[in-house]
């Protein structure tokens, strides 16, 4: 199947969506599908305020145009809601292409964190996007219910995945990236930004150590307000690996995530997760043996981080390895809807044609 991807958010972006994305899409052309990737990379592109490391591309819809015509899908997903989100979906609307959404981060959460809007300016932007999407993708239970009280229709299950070749338990022999410092590690991963909430664990009072990996704009002023917290700045790869490893306890205080695809890395690495009861953790945590819940979304991650310290990491480890990324991309392709037999031929050969009559010259 030709499926196209038209996305606001790519490589070189660090964060969730962009590693769900591109893991989904090499699985997708694994299994044999030719998928088309409308990105920022490939356009003239202006940082989002207040958040640089995103980029935002001008003048989208005509090129986006051109991409339709030229690659002709069969299924289209739009995954994010930023100018090519926008310029896919007015094409697919003034087509009438049938075309699928997915609900990565909870846009009025974030938007309200950051400037005096209210929740409900976001959310009646998020419905007008995603109406007209064949099935919105969401990645739990939880956020589909809270879509669905929000007045969202169409919701359709996308779960997760974890690379367990890449992030695992340390060896032995294997270095301690920690050693040193005061055990136990308490490990938060993640962007540095007030939606993440990362504030709730810098304040908390554990023994031992807290570390925080990674960077944004809130890094300056949480390293002046908490000397005693260990910032390490961005990592990657292997090297980010090896921090989930070397961990006692992964804490994740985010109240605005959907998923929160570190909570699977931490697991994949043998680390338990203390996280509050929001969406995400709520539908991972609970029965898995792996990680424990706070008592509220507003109070208890303390308690919640030191029962973490008697979960067994074999088991952590072994409900990390129930997730995989051909699972996600499989269903991911399940909830596509593509453009039915015969009427996508003809809408496609129709469209070629307008396109040659108007290359014609004129007529003297």
């Amino acid at each position: 199947m030709r499926i196209l991807l038209a996305t606001d958010a790519w490589e070189p972006q660090v964060n969730g969506v962009v590693r769900t994305l591109t893991r989904v899409v090499a699985e997708m052309r694994a299994m044999g599908h030719e998928v088309e990737i409308v990105s920022p990379d490939q356009f003239k592109t202006f940082p989002l305020p207040t958040y640089p490391e995103i980029k935002l591309a001008v003048g989208a819809y005509e090129p986006v145009q051109e991409r339709f015509k030229s690659f002709e899908p069969e299924a289209i997903h739009i995954a994010t809601e930023g100018p090519i989100g926008l310029a896919a979906r007015r094409i697919c609307v003034e087509w009438k292409l049938p075309f699928t959404t997915s609900y990565h981060t909870r846009f009025p959460e974030y938007v309200s964190a950051r400037l005096p809007l209210p929740l409900s300016a976001g959310y009646a932007y998020m419905r007008w996007f995603h109406k007209p999407s064949g099935r919105l993708m969401v990645a739990t239970p939880t956020m589909r219910d809270e879509l669905q009280r929000h007045g969202f229709r169409n919701l359709s299950a996308w779960s997760r995945g974890v690379d367990t070749q890449v992030f695992k338990p340390r060896e032995p022999q294997e270095p301690d990236l920690f050693a040193g410092m005061a055990r136990p590690i308490w490990l938060n991963v993640g962007r540095v930004a007030v939606e993440k909430n990362i504030e709730a664990f810098a304040a908390l009072d554990l023994p031992g150590t807290k570390v925080i990996v990674g960077d944004g704009p809130q890094r300056e002023e949480l390293i002046a307000k908490y000397p005693d917290v260990v910032f390490t700045g961005a990592k990657f790869g292997a090297e980010l690996a090896a921090h989930f490893s070397c961990a006692d306890v992964f804490v994740f205080p985010s109240l605005t995530d959907t998923f929160g695809l570190v909570i699977l890395e931490a697991m994949a690495a043998g680390v338990p997760v203390a996280a509050y009861p929001a969406p995400g953790p709520i539908d991972i945590i609970p029965g898995s043996g792996a990680g424990v819940l706070a008592a509220t979304v507003e109070d208890g991650l303390r308690e919640a981080c030191l029962a973490c310290l008697d979960i067994d990491r074999k088991a952590v480890r072994a409900f990390a390895e129930r997730f995989s990324w051909r699972a996600c991309a499989e269903e991911f392709v399940r909830n596509l809807q593509p453009y039915p037999e015969p009427e996508k031929t003809r809408f496609w050969r129709r469209l070629r044609r307008l396109a040659r009559l108007r290359r014609r010259p004129k007529a003297a």
